[in-house]
């Protein structure tokens, strides 16, 4: 497994391991501590692992935690999805930009997402299996929801959107949720 750099996000990461395939299918380390270790982030920090599991199409996102933030290792165990990072710390030398990737079963690639930072995807398979490692406890009175079709942003979601939470569909413009912040 190694470490990559992602040059959009200061601080973010992609961990890109080697599956091992044969006849059977392939066997692959999707996490390792040193390797995580090797860039800067603390391995035993984190504390909560979450699944999801959305159809082609479905949108999760634009999220975030208020306070101190939340750090989170991010893949896509089974299927595919149109992975978005935005930059929103007003101190990193790369406010305000995105990053966009696909992540997939196939490769098992994880991204590591630094605390500051929003998040959301769009599933292009049915299903895709989103797994995420969290660095610390879910706290429903921090979650922060930005409009996935803020013109600001302007993100180019791949799919029309087939379904996404009523969170996510009164989320505020980015603006109007950076003043809540």
């Amino acid at each position: 497994m190694k470490a990559r750099p992602v040059p959009e996000i200061a601080g973010a990461f992609l961990f890109e391991p080697t599956p091992h395939a044969d006849e059977r299918g392939f066997f692959s380390r999707t996490f390792d501590h040193d390797v995580v270790a090797s860039v800067g982030i603390d391995p035993d920090g984190f504390v909560q692992d979450s699944l999801s599991r959305s159809r082609r199409g479905v949108l999760r996102g634009m999220h975030l935690r208020s306070g101190r933030g939340e750090a989170k290792l991010v893949r896509c165990s089974y299927g595919q999805v149109f992975d978005v990072v935005v930059d929103l710390r007003p101190d990193s030398p790369t406010y305000l930009n995105q990053g966009h990737f696909t992540l997939s079963g196939d490769t098992q690639v994880t991204l590591y997402v630094p605390a500051g930072c929003a998040h959301g995807f769009q599933a292009l398979t049915d299903p895709a299996d989103v797994s995420y490692r969290i660095d610390r406890a879910h706290d429903p009175s921090e979650d922060v929801s930005i409009a996935f079709d803020d013109p600001e942003l302007a993100i180019p979601w791949p799919l029309p959107v087939a379904l996404m939470s009523e969170r996510d569909k009164r989320a505020p413009s980015l603006q109007a949720a950076l003043e809540g912040i």
